[in-house]
């Protein structure tokens, strides 16, 4: 019989979730690298560039690798001959523990889990509840695996009931086109096959615990079927050319996991689940004797990567942005901001929506501005403000019409594509999308050098900020043309594959 202390399991889970806010596992890094050292597309191999540096930079700096920083998932083993010292009920424990994490003073990680979610949305302001999936199981151990996942990647979630001839993997290489690039690759797919729709669901979550082996797999070649369906889809994603941010590149996927279990004879639950560039998941195991220890990496893991802008790269004064400058910029171009930067996301979009509506006049004066759709961390000791990566700008689609119709804004900051409204809404008022790289959101941040609340205070994170940056990069995403970076790179380079293998 073990005994398991409440403590222990509260603070192991805390001291995971502070570990794996700043740490890539190595598996993840090694494959991030290789993938930058073969990556033949400028746009692919800078952003994955940045996606390193920023690994490395929050490895250091002991902070978020991103301004997300996830729904906590928890995958908890209970041995039943483990007995707990504890007053407090298991999903209890762990829940302390995820707020002891995220109100960390020397890393404060952002509460982002609302309640009431088709209501009132209220933040929880602690990051809690986690999800929690428990098993018993034989032995006297307690074995958890907790993982953070971002909402960006999250919402990119796919699952059908296939039929039972249905083909898998046709299904998942019509899915993977459709949900663009908000899930920041390159990262992993998770896919769960079998079951019930939850079961499937569960699987395709907790395959991407798993470490990235698909090129041991490669070596030694399939024993079973889920084996050969990781083969085949790893390789025909990539053919895709979708690449890194969806910028159009050789690799989409870093891994391919698939998990399955029996059925029922007439379906096939077949779901998908994305892993983005802030891969954030630690396994450890309690046997009585204390506090789980998580060894760190040595910062030698991490390899040396040069991320070199061109002397001719062209620098914006957001102070003196006008029309004509915007009207310039080219699809796939890259540009360093500098000046006054608004920040505001979904909520405040929301509210300047509805103030337009009554009429009313708004708090800030968006006219020949630009906006970063973003929610940043709450800076520590020094800091002028946390981690401040992009969120995905789709979300923002439905507004970008009226807001470019009645305010005059001139341009938007986010992650990943826009849709075809969002599109057409630029193309009719000549403004620009600017993409910023998703999973580097230290090295965003290190760009800005002043930060102040212009209105929303009440909504945090979602406030309307207004950030002073200092050559912070982005990508001319869609030009006042229309042209999209995200459609043209990958067509672009999915017929360059194709041409390779000839």
């Amino acid at each position: 019989m073990t005994i398991i202390k409440q403590d222990d399991l509260i603070q192991s889970v805390a001291d995971a979730l502070q570990f794996i806010s700043y740490y890539h596992p190595k598996d993840f890094i090694d494959a991030m690298y290789q993938a930058w050292q073969k990556e033949e597309s400028p746009a692919a191999k800078d952003a994955m560039a940045q996606i390193l540096i920023n690994s490395r930079m929050c490895a250091e700096g002991k902070r978020p690798i991103c301004q997300d920083t996830g729904i906590v998932t928890v995958f908890i083993n209970v041995g039943m001959n483990v007995q707990w010292q504890a007053d407090m009920a298991l999903e209890d424990m762990i829940n302390e523990g995820v707020r002891r994490a995220y109100n960390h003073p020397d890393n404060v990680l952002r509460a982002s889990i609302l309640a009431d979610p088709d209501g009132a949305r209220k933040n929880t302001g602690d990051n809690t509840p986690a999800i929690i999936h428990t098993k018993i199981v034989p032995g006297d151990k307690v074995e958890v695996h907790v993982a953070a996942k971002g909402g960006g990647s999250e919402a990119k979630s796919k699952f059908a009931m296939l039929n039972p001839s249905d083909d898998v993997a046709a299904w998942v290489l019509e899915q993977v086109p459709k949900m663009g690039a908000g899930w920041c690759p390159p990262g992993m797919l998770g896919i769960g096959i079998g079951g019930t729709a939850e079961q499937a669901m569960k699987m395709a979550k907790e395959s991407l615990l798993d470490p990235i082996d698909i090129h041991e797999l490669q070596a030694r070649g399939a024993s079973n079927r889920s084996e050969e369906l990781r083969l085949e889809l790893f390789d025909k994603v990539n053919k895709l050319g979708i690449g890194a941010q969806g910028l159009g590149g050789l690799t989409t996927v870093l891994d391919i996991k698939v998990k399955d279990c029996p059925t029922h004879a007439a379906n096939k639950p077949v779901a998908i689940i994305p892993n983005c560039a802030a891969t954030r998941h630690a396994h450890f195991v309690l046997d009585g004797s204390g506090i789980a220890e998580l060894t760190p990496p040595s910062l030698a893991d991490w390899p040396k990567v040069d991320w070199e802008l061109s002397e001719d790269v062209r620098r914006v004064n957001l102070d003196e942005l006008t029309p004509e400058m915007v009207q310039s910029f080219k699809p796939g171009e890259t540009v360093l901001l500098n000046g006054k930067l608004l920040t505001g996301r979904d909520a405040a979009h929301k509210r300047i929506v509805d103030m337009l509506n009554k009429g009313e006049s708004l708090p800030v004066d968006l006219k020949n501005r630009m906006i970063y759709y973003v929610g940043p961390v709450d800076p520590v000791g020094d800091e002028v403000v946390g981690p401040a990566g992009p969120t995905t700008a789709t979300r923002m689609d439905k507004f970008t019409e009226q807001v470019l119709a009645q305010t005059g804004l001139l341009g938007m900051v986010g992650k990943a594509e826009r849709g075809p409204i969002a599109i057409d809404a630029i193309k009719k008022h000549k403004a620009t999308y600017l993409m910023a790289v998703g999973g580097a959101a230290y090295l965003v941040a290190k760009a800005i050098r002043k930060s102040k609340v212009l209105a929303f205070e009440d909504l945090g994170m979602e406030a309307i900020y207004e950030f002073d940056v200092e050559d912070m990069p982005v990508t001319v995403a869609v030009d006042c043309n229309g042209e999209s970076v995200h459609q043209t790179g990958p067509q672009i380079w999915s017929q360059k594959i194709a041409a390779m293998e000839l």
